[in-house]
């Protein structure tokens, strides 16, 4: 099987995005990021390695045991890495190591040492520095680390050493920039959103009653991977009936029933970027009218929500758009009862709709950006992506709801771009509406 040509953010991208970070940063100034830590598995086994989002924004550099330094101004060298040495034995059990030569060709490095140096060196280069922008508190053993060689230089003030004067947190200048994606950035994504859809497409044509639910996470995980997303975004939910209405469901060891619904959320990641998408569709090929009509109530309330994402608008006016909606179907279907303006201002949905509707999207499933600025919500601006996913659950002991509704959860999710006109569905070729689901499951074999 011939999967496509390989999307990647190219060296000049990444060159980019230092030379961005460093027009943040004040003079005389240094940033220090540390990688991500191999985490153990059990024993001496150890989880596929999953860089640190900040670290490979700024690298693409993907090997544990490395630190990143960034220097604005400095005539030697401004960005400098600390990796692995390449070793023989090293390399014959665990693969190939790039190297400190290697990483200053492979990844426009200006110099490059071994992790083992470190200690000998960056004390220097923090030494007579007024600012060291670090995201304290987020590696914890790594703190430990910067604060001594802090300590170390304050130690020897009698010969003239002068320690940083200030810490400030880096992320507050790095996460703006990474919440507003390129081209190139928006390419891959789209190539994340274009595979997920194919892993959806996938199991609407092959769930069927009796089915596990880690039978259908098989074929989604399987499409991820034979088309270049080999590993998830985050774990895959399957729950079908009452599952689907544990919002954070993860066993996926049930059985499918005929009469169910079953909710799916689930998305690749290509390239380190994430899709998250979600369907929710049922188990038999064809919704009950009690399904259906919870259902219809949902897709109503995304289809108001994404016209909402437009730049220009405030964050908050999706949610508002499918909290009015939301709160609109349950009063029709005798869920809620009441005036419509009471029931939202009194949030009385949240017992059937407890989470926003949605999240940034891009290196992180959940990614960074605030969603306030100055205690406002923040205005969507083009390069934005957001996921849109309202939902409605209605759980086997929710005794206050009409039993023919008991059991049902929905959720229905898309990515969204802000666009300079206004919005992209990326995920817009999945199936939802209800024809449109019935009919790709009716070529169920």
């Amino acid at each position: 099987m011939k999967g496509k040509k390989a999307l990647q953010i190219s060296l000049q991208d990444f060159s980019r995005r230092r030379r961005e970070l460093m027009a943040l940063m004040e003079t005389d100034s240094i940033a220090i990021l540390p990688s991500a830590l191999l985490q153990t598995r059990n024993s001496d086994v150890e989880y596929r390695f999953r860089q640190d989002s900040d670290f490979h924004y700024l690298t693409g550099f993907d090997e544990p045991d490395s630190v990143f330094v960034l220097i604005p101004g400095r005539q030697q060298a401004e960005a400098i890495l600390f990796c692995r040495e390449r070793e023989s034995a090293l390399e014959r059990w665990h693969g190939k190591v790039t190297g400190p030569e290697r990483a200053m060709q492979l990844y426009g490095m200006d110099d490059a040492f071994p992790i083992t140096d470190i200690d000998d060196i960056i004390p220097g280069l923090i030494e007579g520095k007024a600012k060291l922008y670090y995201a304290m508190g987020v590696h914890r053993e790594f703190d430990q680390q910067v604060i001594g060689w802090v300590n170390s230089i304050a130690s020897n003030r009698q010969s003239g050493a002068q320690s940083p004067g200030e810490f400030v947190q880096l992320g507050q200048y790095l996460h703006e920039l990474r919440l507003f994606k390129t081209a190139k950035e928006i390419d891959v994504m789209r190539r994340a959103a274009e595979i997920t859809a194919q892993a959806h497409q996938r199991i609407l044509a092959k769930t069927a009653p009796g089915m596990y639910e880690y039978q259908v996470q098989a074929e989604l995980e399987y499409c991820f991977a034979v088309n270049g997303a080999r590993s998830t975004a985050y774990p895959s939910i399957v729950g079908g009936g009452n599952n689907a209405c544990v919002l954070h469901y993860i066993q996926n060891d049930d059985v499918l029933r005929k009469d169910d619904l079953v909710l799916v959320d689930a998305g690749g990641e290509y390239e380190s970027y994430a899709a998250d998408v979600t369907r929710t569709f049922p188990v038999s090929g064809t919704f009950s009218k009690a399904q259906a009509e919870i259902y219809e109530v949902v897709l109503d309330a995304q289809l108001a929500a994404i016209e909402e994402v437009q730049p220009g608008n405030l964050w908050n006016q999706p949610h508002e758009a499918a909290v009015a909606r939301i709160t609109c179907g349950l009063v029709q279907l005798g869920l809620l009862d009441g005036d419509l303006e009471e029931l939202i201002e009194r949030e009385s949905y949240k017992k059937y709709y407890m989470h926003k509707t949605g999240h940034w999207l891009g290196l992180d499933v959940h990614d960074v950006g605030e969603y306030q600025i100055g205690g406002a919500w923040r205005v969507f601006e083009p390069g934005m992506v957001t996921t849109i996913e309202p939902g409605l659950y209605i759980a086997e002991d929710c005794v206050e709801a009409p039993s023919r509704f008991r059991g049902i959860g929905v959720r229905i999710e898309d990515n969204v771009l802000v666009t300079n006109t206004g919005h992209e569905v990326l995920t817009q070729m999945i199936p939802k509406t209800i024809h449109d689901i019935e009919a790709a499951m009716a070529m169920n074999p």
